[in-house]
């Protein structure tokens, strides 16, 4: 049959859309124009053009490494003057200075002979380093130039001309041994009997020995004192004294807290003050005048004083009763309502209080002192300043630091020496201070007149270790320790401590972020591109 003659067909899935898409390619003409857009390439660039654009780039570099970072740099450097911390560090150790105080002391010996005068001089010399356990203070004989015809060796016999005398020992012929110190000056009066002349053969005397052992009594609160700044220093162990008793460290220990800072002016506020209306003056001038004014002018050659003085009506005291309990004493002085200036001119003031009123202190007394500020006394009859001033005297002597034993004069020049040996520890601490700090923040500021403070402080502490125990000294002391301590407050120098490198970081990167991301990443690009290029090119 016709049906089982036909062929079998075979369907392609794929050969209709072939046949078509080969038909449209075949009916396309040739001239036609593609409707899909191709990515244009940007033009090639130039080399003049490569290199114009680096050029940019390192103009504006240049520009920032060359001017930029420089005046940067100036304007915002921190100057730290050269400072000697070496020298520094060695006041404030100890090794640079040994605290030494040769008193001097002259013995007048005009009834006797130069060869006795000579050998009692030289056992009483022997007697006086027997006793002595504190090298510091060292007393050192002299025959007065009256006996001194003939120089004895180890011994001063003349003395020297810009060192001071501490003591005068005048001695006299009597019928029996005893000592007498003059009260306004500094001579020592011993009376001695015709036995006790030394002969020449003997090694000791006892004379001698009596001479020793009055000088070693007078002057040991002198030499306790001088010990106890020196072990409160921070002196080489083999340059620390030897300890001091307990008793002595502890009453020495309330000297320096009650004592007020030394300065070369105080200011002295006498004031009195009534509950009521009477009394409405007092006799204060004539007073001062007869009992302070002497003790003033003996100060002359340590502080100099200026006075004022006030009267208070209705002055009511911060505590109530007649009976004040040692635990009332601090409240007593009502400073919310009595006109009491700190300090006037800058000097530091001490306050005398006459309170008129029938009070007293439980135990007994009237009378207080309030350590490194002045004293109280409490009197109902003011006709009478006489006690009062006389308490105010011994007050004040208090105050400054002078020690409670000997004469008038023996006292102030024990004040001197141990005023000298203060100052001149305080400035060389000081000093130490400074170099440790200048070592533990390299960030601070150190200007100028702060290195002329520390060359200033060194060259008077110099001075003041070569002369200790006189006048020069003091005043030598004085001036180094005012000068180490305006240079370690420099103000300049505070400021810095408080500009941590956080608020720098704050301060610079509003700053920089925007100029400097831009020229990083323009650096960033031209390294890509030149990479690229290289690339290329191979």
């Amino acid at each position: 049959m016709s049906a089982s003659s036909q062929a079998p067909i075979t369907f392609q899935p794929g050969a209709n859309a072939d046949d078509k898409d080969t038909k449209k390619s075949e009916d396309v003409p040739a001239n036609a124009v593609s409707a899909t857009p191709k990515k244009k390439e940007p033009p090639p660039e130039s080399p003049e053009s490569v290199r114009q654009r680096i050029y940019v780039v390192l103009s504006f570099w240049a520009i920032i490494l060359i001017f930029g970072l420089p005046i940067w740099w100036k304007t915002t450097a921190i100057y730290r003057a050269r400072l000697p911390l070496d020298q520094m560090m060695d006041w404030a150790d100890g090794r640079a200075c040994r605290p030494v105080f040769p008193l001097r002391i002259s013995i007048e010996a005009d009834s006797l002979q130069d060869h006795e005068a000579q050998h009692l001089l030289r056992t009483t010399q022997h007697a006086l380093d027997d006793l002595n356990d504190f090298s510091a203070h060292h007393l050192r004989l002299e025959l007065s130039p009256s006996n001194a015809s003939t120089a004895v060796t180890g011994l001063s016999t003349g003395g020297v001309e810009n060192e001071e005398l501490a003591l005068v020992i005048r001695l006299l012929p009597g019928t029996t041994t005893k000592a007498d110190l003059q009260s306004y000056a500094p001579i020592l009066d011993i009376y001695y009997t015709a036995n006790q002349i030394p002969s020449s053969s003997s090694s000791s005397s006892s004379l001698g020995n009596y001479i020793a052992n009055r000088l070693r009594g007078m002057f040991a609160e002198e030499q306790a004192m001088i010990s106890y700044l020196l072990s409160t220093s921070s002196a080489p162990p083999e340059r620390s004294p030897k300890a001091l008793a307990p008793e002595v460290a502890e009453s020495l220990a309330k000297w320096t807290t009650r004592s007020m800072k030394y300065s070369r002016t105080y200011h002295l506020t006498f004031s009195l003050f009534t509950p009521t209306a009477t009394p409405s003056s007092w006799d204060i001038a004539s007073a001062l005048e007869e009992h302070l004014k002497p003790l003033l002018e003996s100060f002359s050659s340590i502080s100099n004083f200026t006075i004022d003085t006030q009267v208070q009506l209705y002055a009511t005291p911060g505590v109530s009763g007649n009976v004040l309990k040692k635990e009332d004493l601090s409240g007593f002085i009502n400073a919310a309502e009595w006109p009491l200036s700190p300090s006037i001119g800058g000097a530091p003031t001490i306050n005398f209080i006459m309170y008129v009123g029938d009070m007293e202190v439980e135990g007994g007394g009237k009378s207080w002192l309030i350590p490194q500020w002045g004293g109280v006394v409490i009197q109902s009859d003011i006709s009478d300043l006489r006690p009062a001033m006389l308490i105010f005297s011994n007050q004040l002597m208090s105050l400054l630091g002078a020690p409670e034993s000997g004469s008038l004069p023996l006292r102030l020049m024990t004040l001197v020496r141990v005023r000298s040996a203060g100052l001149l520890l305080k400035a060389s601490g000081t000093m130490g201070s400074l170099a440790r700090l200048t070592l533990a923040l390299p960030s601070i500021s150190i200007p100028r007149s702060v290195a002329d403070g520390v060359y200033t402080t060194i060259e008077h502490l110099r001075k003041a270790c070569d002369g200790l125990g006189g006048q020069e000294a003091l005043e030598n002391a004085r001036i180094a320790e005012e000068a180490a301590e305006k240079a370690f407050f420099e103000k300049s120098m505070v400021g810095q401590v408080y500009f941590p490198d956080e608020h720098k970081l704050a301060v610079y990167m509003p700053l920089l972020g925007p100029v400097g991301v831009p020229l990083v990443m323009t650096v960033l690009k031209e390294v890509r591109a030149w990479r690229k290029r290289s690339r290329g090119s191979r």
